[in-house]
């Protein structure tokens, strides 16, 4: 595995993080859950999301990404959280949604080598970075954000399960 990896075999700690944990962050969690399971190595991970605001703590995820994901085979329950300072600690990887998210959690504490933007993962975007990287918020826009939102996350939890788990030689 990876650096990032727990060094004691316990599972390895994937907490996907954006603005209010009712869009993206609970859309990744779904799909990078859905990924590993698929492989049969689920109880290598711990996997959660999470927001940097707490407006929608103890929340459903917003219906469009539960529709989006449905359209894709992906069915999921979700509870809203805020970020803890805790996460820190119990997370191997803190992935977020975009820069801002990740400016958040520096702000916030959490150590710079833990913290990585979602589409960094993405093998398409090599080379890539700032802005290019993020994967904008649909909240506020129609349903094809929220298609275009499944896509990259898709493609990013691809490469970052590649990333954890490289393939066997």
């Amino acid at each position: 595995m990876s650096d990032v990896a727990s060094s004691h075999g316990d599972p390895t700690g994937v907490l996907f993080v954006c603005l209010g944990n009712i869009c993206r962050s609970p859309l990744a969690k779904a799909v990078f859950t859905r990924k590993v399971e698929d492989r049969g190595i689920a109880s290598r991970f711990l996997i959660d999301s999470c927001g940097t605001g707490g407006w929608h703590a103890g929340g459903n995820a917003d219906p469009r990404t539960l529709q989006i994901a449905a359209r894709y085979g992906i069915e999921f329950e979700h509870t809203a959280r805020r970020v803890r300072r805790t996460d820190f600690e119990a997370f191997h990887l803190l992935v977020a949604m975009d820069t801002s998210n990740m400016n958040d959690l520096l702000e916030l504490g959490a150590p710079p080598d833990r913290v990585r933007l979602m589409r960094s993962f993405d093998v398409t975007l090599a080379g890539h970075t700032g802005g290019m990287l993020d994967v904008p918020d649909p909240y506020y826009g129609g349903p094809e954000g929220f298609d275009q939102m499944y896509h990259m996350i898709n493609r990013a939890c691809d490469g970052l399960l590649a990333h954890l788990v490289p393939a066997q030689r």
